[in-house]
């Protein structure tokens, strides 16, 4: 059952990604010639009646998203002499080919927002803003003097404003085994506090920091609640990936950090222990992610893309198709490794 609520998540956040750049190239008037829901070998297709809408519709072997074939992605695809030059999307403006490819990326934060309101309306909400909600006796947290209510705002220089960044910012390398606290008492005076965690060793090896904080499990429901809850979290998240994503660039967080596959297929397994809820919320989180990851200007990426239109727009002209196709195909087989890496270290991680 988990492997098939992986596919389904994966696949509609993928499938609404690539819908977002088939709506923008449908409404600009790029040609599509096939808009598909999986990979691989095609099961079934059709076309529609209209003949005012060639693009071919299919749905293919594997689950795992889909792709849209626009017309002239490349200067080199654009030889089809039956369409009309404006039909091709290299021969679009630069604004309209920007359009196109952030659409998807649009796409995937309008999804996560529609999910984390419905998930405030119907289960509500818990607090978001870094106030200690909960520091159980006995623990680095409390035995240090900070008290439920007080307001977390930094930590080791780091400023934390929700929960989510917080979490973040703890589990990042430390050199020093203390943690410098800065914290709003209730009073309004700012305090700093300096904490040791507790280290706790499960059973494969691995050793969790442990401070004793927790946020308020106060719940507030609320149809306004619920649209203020969608667009806060939603700026907590992104938030928190911009700090994760310079973590990963400074050593201060290890790769070994990141779930691949396996570790996806875990983290589902868990998710769906707790309940329909929590599975809702991880797909928002993972929509906002491939949202984040593919605005990066990063070659083979939608940002990448967009890079080389910002180029195009200061230098007054194209960069040679050529050479920004081989950049992308670098930057593709990169991303390859990479992805291989991080499976190689979650299947090490079922054998410790």
């Amino acid at each position: 059952m988990t492997i098939i609520v992986l596919i389904l998540i994966l696949g509609v956040l993928v499938f609404v990604h690539e819908l977002g750049h088939f709506i923008a190239a449908k409404m600009i008037g790029v040609y599509v010639h096939e808009f598909a829901i999986g990979m691989g070998p095609r099961i079934f297709s059709f076309k529609r009646k209209n003949k005012k809408d060639p693009t071919l519709y299919s749905v293919r072997l594997l689950p795992i998203g889909g792709f849209c074939a626009m017309a002239g992605e490349n200067e080199e695809d654009a030889t089809d002499l039956k369409l009309k030059k404006n039909q091709y999307m290299c021969n679009r403006s630069k604004w309209e080919r920007f359009l196109i490819l952030i659409a998807g990326v649009t796409n995937n934060i309008i999804l996560a927002l529609i999910i984390l309101f419905f998930q405030g309306l119907i289960w509500g909400s818990t607090e978001q803003k870094s106030i200690v909600g909960n520091a159980p006796e006995g623990y680095p947290v409390s035995e240090a003097g900070i008290e439920v209510g007080d307001v977390v705002t930094k930590v080791n220089g780091y400023k934390v404003n929700t929960w989510d960044k917080l979490t973040i910012v703890l589990n990042l390398k430390h050199k020093e085994d203390t943690y410098t606290f800065t914290v709003k008492k209730q009073n309004g005076d700012i305090k700093e506090y300096k904490i040791t965690p507790k280290t706790v060793k499960a059973e494969d090896g691995t050793e969790t920091k442990v401070f004793g904080i927790g946020a308020s499990s106060e719940v507030h429901k609320g149809f306004f609640n619920a649209i203020k809850y969608s667009f806060v979290k939603l700026g907590s998240i992104v938030s928190s990936m911009w700090l994760t994503l310079a973590s990963l660039f400074t050593g201060k967080l290890s790769l070994n950090n990141l779930a691949g596959p396996v570790g996806m297929y875990s983290i589902v397994g868990e998710t769906m222990k707790v309940g329909l809820v929590n599975v809702l919320y991880l797909t928002a989180y993972l929509s906002i992610n491939l949202a984040v990851i593919n605005a990066l200007p990063f070659p083979a990426f939608d940002g990448g893309r967009v890079f080389f239109i910002l180029i195009e727009w200061i230098r007054g002209k194209k960069i040679d198709q050529k050479v920004e196709g081989y950049i992308h195909m670098i930057g593709f087989a990169l991303l390859m490794l990479l992805m291989l890496y991080i499976t190689f270290q979650d299947i090490l991680r079922l054998f410790k």
